[in-house]
């Protein structure tokens, strides 16, 4: 039996409370992301989000600007990626990448877009044809 049975979740800090509303008008409302739960005040809060396959956490307590470090984008699984792009767009995010069909190794076909989230991370929308 493998030892990984999958990603619990993901987690996002952010530099204070004004940066910490972004993440949550981003992931909770922008891309309708359901809060599984909510704990804590001001800076010592946290806030997980279903993305339907694991977790996202969200923090205000970045301090400074965080790196990007090995990490460099997460795919979220979509449906539209055409309308994931577009409702970012109008919400006044980076698109990185308009959406585009490709195929991975000659036999993966798919759908993917990228867009900058609130606190600079990269967002992959990505949808299995």
């Amino acid at each position: 039996m493998p030892k990984i049975k999958g990603i619990h979740h993901i987690a996002l800090k952010s530099r204070g409370l004004q940066e910490f509303e972004k993440l949550l008008h981003f992931y909770r409302d922008l891309l309708e992301m359901p809060v599984v739960r909510r704990w804590g005040e001001g800076l010592d809060q946290g806030v997980m989000l279903d993305t339907g396959a694991g977790i996202l956490e969200l923090f205000p307590n970045a301090g400074d600007q965080p790196g990007q470090g090995a990490l460099r984008h997460m795919a979220l699984a979509v449906d539209d990626v055409d309308g994931c792009i577009a409702a970012v767009r109008a919400a006044g995010y980076a698109v990185t990448m308009e959406p585009t069909d490709i195929n991975i190794g000659g036999n993966y076909p798919a759908r993917i877009a990228f867009c900058i989230g609130p606190v600079g991370e990269e967002v992959e929308f990505f949808c299995e044809k």
